[in-house]
């Protein structure tokens, strides 16, 4: 049976991780992986730094406080990391998913992230991670680091959860997105939602008889679908379009550019996962 790997830590986002893992979940009746990363943390940097300039005596006696400081430390992670799968559990559980499986593991977080995946067909982060709070208006690294190396299609989560009731895709006509088509075409993920397609850039007839052709794709499988085509910039067309419905969620190709450009001057998908307060379903 399908898997869903969400992956949760202490951060304002692990809610919405687990209110949105469900509301898939229960859709497409798939099993469920609740991931918990504790990070290993060298102390050994921080030794050097806090030791170099005193006397052999007293560095010793710094080592020794530091190992049991870091030993402290690696046992509140592990317990933390426990109550935190435990009540992530328990929400998916009342949100009546059927099954869930608790995985924790000590490790980097993008590295297990990407390790796990191989097995699953949706992995579901939050927008940020623990640290949030300093940067709340940029893309968290980790979540980057894994949307450019997955191949799996990702789901990331607003920090609150709304019923989903209308999806927009993004139409550029890449192969991401047509990817993406079929897998709407293809499941029950949106069933019963209204499907609205944009289309950013000069109107013409050619981009026109596109997005109409792929309006009569999604009404031939049982979805009630519309589209727009607008003129304007990507990210703030896409953005209005999202923004009109409180109850929006947002799919899209990730990073249709090469990976050297998106390095140099960024690109649409991580302008819209920085912006939009809304769900994002990412397909490669």
């Amino acid at each position: 049976m399908s898997k869903i790997l969400a992956c949760i830590d202490a951060s304002p986002y692990a809610e919405s991780v687990c209110d949105l893992t469900a509301w898939v979940a229960v859709r497409l009746a798939w099993h469920v992986e609740l991931l918990h990363v504790v990070q290993r943390k060298s102390a050994v940097t921080a030794r050097h730094d806090l030791s170099g300039a005193i006397g052999l005596g007293v560095k010793s006696e710094l080592l020794e406080e530091l190992t049991r400081i870091e030993e402290a430390q690696g046992k509140l992670a592990v317990e933390g990391g426990r109550a935190l799968l435990a009540a992530a559990q328990s929400r998916l559980q009342a949100a009546n998913v059927a099954q869930v499986k608790l995985v924790h593991l000590h490790g980097g977080i993008v590295e297990t992230i990407l390790e796990r995946e191989a097995d699953t067909d949706l992995v579901v982060m939050g927008k940020r991670g623990a640290s949030s709070q300093f940067a709340p208006s940029h893309i968290g690294s980790k979540i980057e680091r894994v949307l450019r190396a997955s191949t799996k299609p990702l789901l990331v989560a607003p920090q609150r959860h709304t019923d989903i009731k209308r999806a927009v895709i993004a139409y550029d006509g890449g192969k991401s997105i047509s990817r993406a088509l079929a897998v709407v075409t293809n499941s029950q993920v949106l069933k019963g939602l209204q499907i609205h397609l944009v289309m950013a850039g000069s109107d013409s007839l050619q981009r026109r008889e596109q997005l109409n052709e792929i309006v009569g794709l999604l009404e031939r499988s049982g979805h009630e679908a519309s589209c727009s085509l607008v003129a304007g910039a990507p990210e703030q067309v896409i953005a209005d379009c999202v923004a009109a419905d409180p109850h929006s969620m947002l799919i899209m190709g990730a990073y249709g550019h090469s990976p050297l450009r998106n390095l140099i001057v960024g690109s649409t998908t991580t302008a819209m996962i920085r912006t939009i307060e809304a769900p994002i379903l990412l397909v490669r």
